[in-house]
């Protein structure tokens, strides 16, 4: 039997369209959640699903979900992503996840691919977290990780609050529409890497076993503030020498563990910031991820080893936030990996660094991901770019692995 493909010029035209909304006229998008582009490219979800048969409905977080209904009476098979962006994002980044859903509900309808599961294409509010905290946020409400109440009451830089952007958009539904575990039986997400692995590897699909783990922590260093002119050096209690000498003692102890492992500084504080002043008080964060739970821990470890003084300056830490690692049903990740070598993609297997929506509905039903390639591993910025085949690509994966799923007798 010949391979199923989605069609190129359907898909490319969706890339195209939806990349007008929140367009910053420099090669991205700035698409913040609930804001008119966001609205405007819900819109342009609803005509094109409602014209290839699908049925719209919202949950009470304004997640969106077109349904084409099976043949049976039997639990939803979904897929897609998130609409929303960050500030100066790119155009694949969440949006092609739902696009290529969308371009494999209407292959399946234009094709007239019987299917024995209803077919539900969804797009998630607010996984970005860009206007409002915290990412991933009406999935994680949806699955129990996030309380709805302190969500809707979560403030945007102009005051405006989750819940009234959500009452004013139109897109609020009722509860009884959320994904649940009775009504759903698989989850699957393609997503761009964002990172540069798969380029590298030239490799087509990235087979997606799961989320890395992670720990964020936030270092403190408390010196003694004087003037810039008259403190002698070896009488100093500089903040910001002892905070650049934890750098580096993080750096090269973090290095002797698995080259897997990833971390960053990110945020700094310095103060009182000011050029003719010592810094007295100065914080930075530790972002920290790796799949294997043991190599997290070892980081932790490295961590509780700083020495609690340094250039004569008190040092603390606290832990921010977080997550295990989550691992992706692996009868669908085998999927994945067998419709990837079906269509003669060459494929890897690989974590995610970058948390999704998927990982919070992995604890809820059977979940995996499918990744394509982004061209110098950019995203969040606006050279974002994956090229039309690869995105084709993946689309056809998508296809094969959900019509896959349908073919099941039962739910394992």
């Amino acid at each position: 039997m010949e391979n199923i493909n989605c069609n190129r010029e359907r898909l490319e035209d969706k890339i195209v369209t939806f990349s007008k909304f929140g367009d910053t006229g420099k090669g991205g998008i700035t698409r913040l959640s609930l804001s008119q582009p966001a609205l405007d490219a819900r819109a342009e979800f609803s005509k094109r699903m409602k014209a290839a048969g699908g049925e719209i409905l919202t949950d009470d977080m304004g997640n969106m979900y077109a349904t084409f209904e099976g043949s049976e009476n039997l639990p939803r098979i979904a897929m897609g992503s998130h609409c929303d962006s960050v500030v100066q994002g790119g155009n694949y980044d969440g949006i092609l996840g739902v696009m290529t859903a969308m371009e494999v509900a209407e292959t399946m309808a234009t094709e007239k691919i019987q299917h024995r599961h209803p077919i539900t294409v969804i797009i998630w509010t607010n996984e970005e977290g860009a206007r409002f905290d915290p990412a991933m946020m009406s999935s994680g409400v949806i699955t129990g990780k996030f309380a709805k109440a302190k969500m809707l009451a979560s403030k945007d830089n102009e005051g405006i609050t989750f819940g009234e952007a959500l009452d004013a958009s139109g897109y609020k539904g009722e509860e009884k529409n959320r994904m649940n575990s009775k009504e759903y039986m698989a989850f699957v997400e393609l997503h761009i890497e964002q990172g540069p692995v798969l380029e590298n590897a030239k490799m087509d699909i990235g087979v997606v076993e799961g989320v890395v783990g992670m720990v964020n922590y936030e270092f403190e260093f408390i010196g003694e503030a004087g003037h810039a002119g008259t403190v002698p050096q070896k009488m100093r209690k500089d903040a910001l020498f002892a905070a650049s000498e934890a750098i580096q003692y993080l750096h090269r102890e973090l290095d002797k563990l698995d080259e897997k492992l990833v971390y960053t500084t990110g945020r700094i504080i310095c103060s009182p910031n000011v050029h003719t002043i010592i810094p007295d008080d100065v914080k930075f964060t530790l972002d920290a991820r790796h799949q294997d739970p043991a190599v997290v821990q070892q980081v932790v470890e490295v961590i509780k080893e700083i020495p609690s003084e340094l250039a004569k300056c008190k040092v603390s830490y606290n832990e921010l936030w977080s997550r295990k690692t989550v691992g992706y049903n692996k009868e669908f990740v085998n999927l994945v990996e067998k419709n990837a070598k079906l269509y003669g993609y060459s494929n890897m297997r690989m974590y995610s660094g970058p948390g999704h929506d998927a990982q919070f509905v992995a604890d809820m039903i059977p979940t995996t991901m499918i990744f394509v390639p982004s061209i110098g591993g950019n995203s969040h910025c606006e050279i974002e770019k994956t090229t039309l085949d690869d995105c084709l690509k993946g689309a056809n994966v998508l296809l094969q692995t959900i019509l896959d799923i349908d073919k099941a007798s039962e739910r394992k």
